[in-house]
């Protein structure tokens, strides 16, 4: 198949997961062409069957804001016509979805079918969704795409009861590549953040006041009164000020070690006894199915899709948004029982294993096959 995909290029799951499944199609002998304004980022590997097709907008001193979305469609026409696109996936219902279908109607009307699926990833539901300006585009768009996918059976109902779109919706979970997790070389070693009697927690986020970064300093100023642990922050963000702050009041500023944006954050998950998640919603959790790839348990609050992921009691423990109190206590549970962790390390690597790639790819290639 010649297959098109629209996404964000930044960090972010939405473009993660859109990069690796165009990889993974890709070395299945599909061509793969992207469309977007910069190369994704985890887009790092040359591929014969891997196209990237850049947006450019011209700086027109005449618009206050630059017509992206106007751009965007001709770049999708343009590649769907000299490239012979079979199909276009598009991730992230905003504006990606309402573009799809205004370039495929530009199609129809030079006589090429161009069906297009609609990938709901999250806060272009939950949160931008929920703006009442961009109502009417995100219904019409999602009602007219041929197909749409959502990441977990959370937001699936989130959109059926926020637009009550009469399209049907399939859930297709995020995945991960599993095989990548067992071959892991270690270019850094656990000394370099902790001392061999320390315990490391590690949260990985974009930093948006939504994954309520402080509540991950506040459970570990309570786990280090009890249990000596380093913190790891992984990513950046507008909320970075704040933690800094609270880094300081609450004196823990040593204890932590923050390591800016790492593209692929394989590595120094592998060196980590627990992940922190406590976010206000998660559609998914693509960062918590990381770690548990990487066999570490994750305690996170209990909203959106991550109880779908993380079990209760067997790959880490749930908790309620912003009680950090209980995920304190959870923390210290686990790290003061050596087998038990050991356990639960185990058990969050075989729970990762139903979220390989090799077992979601062939339910996206369904799809494209069934609409083409």
């Amino acid at each position: 198949m010649n297959i098109g995909i629209v996404c964000y290029p930044t960090f972010g799951g939405s473009g993660v997961v859109a990069t690796e499944l165009g990889m993974a199609l890709a070395d299945k002998g599909h061509k793969v062409h992207f469309i977007t304004y910069s190369q994704p980022f985890r887009l790092n590997t040359f591929n014969e069957n891997l196209f990237y097709h850049e947006v450019s907008v011209n700086d027109y001193p005449l618009f206050d804001y630059q017509p992206y979305e106007s751009v965007l469609a001709s770049k999708i026409v343009d590649v769907a016509i000299y490239e012979k696109l079979d199909i276009l996936h598009v991730h992230y219902a905003i504006p990606h979805a309402s573009v799809a279908y205004l370039a495929q109607q530009i199609l129809i009307s030079r006589g090429i079918k161009l069906p297009y699926i609609t990938t709901l990833h999250g806060t272009d539901i939950t949160l931008v969704g929920q703006d009442p300006a961009f109502e009417p585009v995100i219904f019409f768009s999602l009602n007219n795409s041929n197909a749409i996918t959502s990441v977990s059976e959370s937001l699936k109902n989130d959109t059926l009861n926020t637009f009550k779109i009469n399209k049907a919706i399939q859930v297709i979970p995020n995945f991960i590549k599993i095989e990548e997790y067992e071959k892991i070389q270690f270019r850094c070693h656990r000394k370099q953040f902790a001392n061999d009697d320390e315990k490391t927690l590690i949260h990985i986020s974009n930093f948006r006041k939504v994954k309520r970064v402080e509540d991950v300093l506040r459970v570990f100023d309570i786990v280090r009164k009890q249990v000596p642990c380093k913190l790891i922050l992984v990513g950046d963000g507008p909320e970075r000020p704040a933690i800094d702050r609270l880094c300081r009041e609450l004196d823990t500023c040593n204890g932590i070690i923050s390591v800016g944006k790492i593209a692929n954050p394989k590595e120094v998950l592998s060196i980590a006894d627990l992940f922190i998640l406590p976010s206000e919603t998660e559609s998914f959790g693509l960062s918590a199915l990381e770690a548990m790839a990487s066999k570490v348990p994750v305690i996170s609050t209990n909203t959106g899709g991550i109880p779908e992921l993380n079990m209760h009691g067997k790959t880490g423990y749930l908790s309620a948004v912003g009680d950090f109190q209980d995920m304190a206590k959870n923390c210290i549970q686990l790290l003061s029982n050596e087998a038990s962790l050991a356990q639960f390390k185990k058990q969050a690597f075989e729970r990762a294993k139903a979220f390989d790639i090799q077992q979601i790819l062939p339910k996206y290639e369904q799809l494209y096959e069934n609409l083409i």
